[in-house]
């Protein structure tokens, strides 16, 4: 059901590394003609460290892992690409549909195709002032399934301490590249703690190695700050956040409407540093998740 890409195969027949990427980003999270800019970025970026890329999308109904150039452009220009959480996998699997996979149906299919790590921007997590409980379903699947995931942790447009406890609930390891703290996605710091910090990929090697060897269920989070310099006041970006959730409520934009709107919202405020800052943190947590998976390919 799941078709893996002759290159990507032919890495795991080796024991060369892989890494996986999401398509959501590129489908919805980013502008054309940019997000295929950063689409073949990140792939690029992925083969200079020494691992192979594995972007994951479903195509006429086919889970994809491993994309040639002409999916990569058609996905990048986002029509009729449909955002695909786990639990909407099977339905666009039985209609023939094309669809841009998140972190949570990213993992889900990385995790089937048996590829260990997965770089994105920032996790799903607790939304802010929804008045219902409105919690990604990425945390769920962190929570069951075994997959290393790359991220500057989760988007600063969620309730960052909710999402941070709602991590430790579930049995989610979350690891601070070099840092002692959650990076707040845009910044740096978020005055959250990391469970373990670690300086290396080798570290963090271990780590998974140790975790996979005693069966222990669900994900690891590696969360990298962004580059220092991209990267954001925490200050300015919340008040951008709290100027753009105003403007949504006084709208009635809710529910899956609300993310997408928000992010724009952000880089109209930011005159485009929030972009800047998603793209370059995209790239170095591509980097960095490329040197894990070589140091785990590295027995």
């Amino acid at each position: 059901m799941v078709q893996i890409s002759e290159e990507v195969a032919e890495a795991q027949a080796a024991g060369r590394p892989v890494v996986a990427l999401e398509s959501t980003v590129l489908a919805q999270g980013l502008p054309a003609p940019r997000s295929l800019e950063v689409g073949r970025a990140l792939e690029a970026v992925v083969r200079e460290e020494g691992a192979v890329p594995a972007t994951i999308a479903v195509i006429d109904g086919v889970p994809r892992v491993g994309l040639g150039e002409q999916d990569l452009e058609a996905i990048c220009r986002g029509h009729g690409y449909r955002k695909l959480s786990t639990r909407d996998l099977a339905g666009a699997i039985a209609r023939g549909e094309n669809g841009a996979t998140t972190v949570a149906a990213t993992s889900f299919l990385a995790s089937r195709a048996g590829i260990a790590v997965f770089a994105t921007g920032g996790i799903g997590g607790v939304h802010r002032d929804s008045g219902v409980p409105d919690v990604s379903a990425d945390l769920t699947e962190l929570e069951r399934t075994r997959v290393l995931v790359v991220c500057a942790g989760a988007k600063s447009i969620l309730d960052l301490p909710a999402t941070r406890e709602a991590l430790e609930t579930r049995g989610v390891l979350v690891l601070g590249w070099r840092s002692d703290e959650l990076p707040a996605f845009y910044s740096a710091r978020s005055g959250l703690s990391v469970d373990v910090r670690v300086e290396e990929a080798a570290e963090v090697a271990a780590i998974w190695r140790a975790k996979e060897a005693i069966a222990v269920p669900g994900a690891v989070l590696l969360c990298v700050p962004p580059p220092e310099r991209a990267a954001l006041p925490a200050d300015m970006v919340e008040q951008f956040i709290a100027e753009a959730m105003e403007v949504a409520s006084a709208r009635g934009i809710t529910g899956g409407a609300l993310t997408p709107f928000l992010l724009e919202e952000l880089v109209r405020r930011s005159g485009g540093a929030t972009l800047e800052a998603n793209v370059a943190l995209l790239l170095n947590n591509a980097r960095v998740a490329a040197r894990v998976a070589v140091a785990l390919a590295d027995r």
